[in-house]
């Protein structure tokens, strides 16, 4: 190995790091609102469709804030980057929204308007950690750097879990403010480290920004929309349509396993509420492992394979109908699902036609993924209102088929442009 080549590893395995520290640090708040602010809400209200509508109030903020500043950051220039000022001016202000909520949980309309602002906030900078593993991390190595993201996602679930036993009764406000010291130290570590005006993809675009016309090219959310709406290669498109429908069906896998323990498998509510909780080790063993097949095979076929595996785990978790066979059906089916979500965005920014909209392709991601999350658990609930409980699992498994299929159709696409060119891509899909 030459000492070039291994100063990019280290340089690599160092700002992944870095980014999975930010990431870890936003979704340690973000799953610690989800498990704890409902009952602050149902304190003072006693419809649980209100509370979920108001808990689902960041999502809504997210569909419209997300692309938008993904997009404005894109087109930011400081001695500091384009992504690391929107951090570290956003963090500490969520951090000190997040704190304040249980402080004003004494009042609905307060609860509300804090709840509100920290959603607005967080969101304004949730897609620009993750748009920084294309900015300094070369196409070849991104599934494995999205990997370590991915893995320190799904720990903030573990980290929420413990926070919550060990601190929410008798301490309240200390609980809130332990995940907001944690991405107030993630901030402090990023501002002191990383300086993005350094990145690969943000010298690119300054190269691209000097060789332009006097007539700038078009970049802002609606004309990037526009260019892959009508590309002759529907390749992105299709590959948001597939994280639309794949987002359904993992959401409704997670969100109605409880009933379906309850109705189908006739277990007790809190029995059933951990039937997911091995699947989730399962995702954090496999995410690593699909990266790297997914970069010695290619992206979409690993993909392709994954939500075959999830789908057909599915199947035989419905032959096989008891608590132990559901949970190793979940097992698997997770297992197979880390394929997707760990390099359906990889996929998505090799796909860009360059560096300048890494951050607006981050955010569509987040959008595609966030409406699957919002739609799939009714679909497969009206699914299941004329099929029956017993076939919920069935259900879930022909929507990620349809997203397979999809998947199976940019495979097409891409071999088909490969072929039409005298060599091939330098960076398979």
């Amino acid at each position: 190995m030459t000492t070039t080549s291994a100063g990019q590893r280290s340089r690599t395995r160092r700002i992944t790091f870095l980014v999975a520290l930010a990431v870890f640090a936003q979704e340690s708040t973000w799953n610690f609102y989800e498990s704890q602010v409902p009952p602050l809400l149902r304190e003072h209200i006693a419809s649980a469709a209100l509370v979920g509508l108001l808990m689902g109030m960041d999502n809504l903020l997210g569909i419209f804030i997300q692309p938008w500043i993904g997009n404005r950051s894109d087109r930011t220039r400081t001695s500091w980057g384009r992504r690391i000022p929107y951090l570290v001016a956003g963090m500490p202000v969520a951090a000190a929204l997040f704190v304040a909520i249980p402080h004003t949980a004494a009042s609905l309309p307060s609860l509300i308007a804090v709840m509100f602002a920290y959603a607005l906030v967080a969101n304004t900078f949730k897609p620009i950690a993750e748009a920084l593993v294309p900015d300094f991390i070369a196409p070849e190595r991104r599934s494995r750097a999205n990997a370590a993201v991915k893995i320190a996602s799904s720990l903030t679930t573990i980290v929420a879990a413990l926070i919550s036993i060990f601190l929410v009764d008798d301490h309240p406000h200390i609980a809130f403010a332990i995940p907001a010291a944690i991405m107030l130290l993630s901030m402090g570590v990023l501002a002191a480290t990383v300086r993005d005006s350094r990145s690969p993809a943000y010298q690119a675009v300054l190269a691209e920004s000097q060789q332009e016309t006097a007539r700038p090219a078009k970049s802002r959310v609606r004309d990037i929309l526009a260019q892959i709406v009508k590309d002759a290669d529907r390749s992105r498109l299709l590959l948001l349509v597939a994280i639309l429908l794949f987002g359904c069906a993992w959401a409704a896998s997670r969100s109605l396993v409880t009933p379906y323990g309850m109705e189908a498998l006739d277990m007790s509510r809190g029995d059933a509420g951990g039937l997911t909780l091995p699947s989730g080790v399962a995702f954090l063993l496999a995410a690593y492992p699909a990266a790297m097949l997914a970069e010695r095979y290619g992206r979409l076929r690993a993909m392709a394979v994954g939500m075959s595996v999830f789908a057909a785990a599915l199947i035989l978790g419905t032959l096989v109908q008891t608590p132990t066979g559901t949970v190793v059906a979940l097992c698997v089916a997770a297992a197979g699902a880390s394929s997707f979500l760990v390099n359906a965005v990889v996929v998505l920014w090799n796909l860009a036609p360059s560096a300048h909209v890494f951050g607006t392709y981050a955010g569509l991601y987040t959008v595609s993924w966030a409406g699957g999350g919002f739609l799939g658990p009714a679909l497969v609930g009206a699914m299941v209102d004329v099929n029956g409980w017993p076939l919920m699992l069935v259900d879930i498994a022909v929507i990620a088929s349809l997203a397979l299929v999809v998947i199976a159709r940019i495979h097409r696409l891409q071999r088909r442009a490969a072929t039409a060119v005298t060599k091939q891509p330098t960076t398979p899909l």
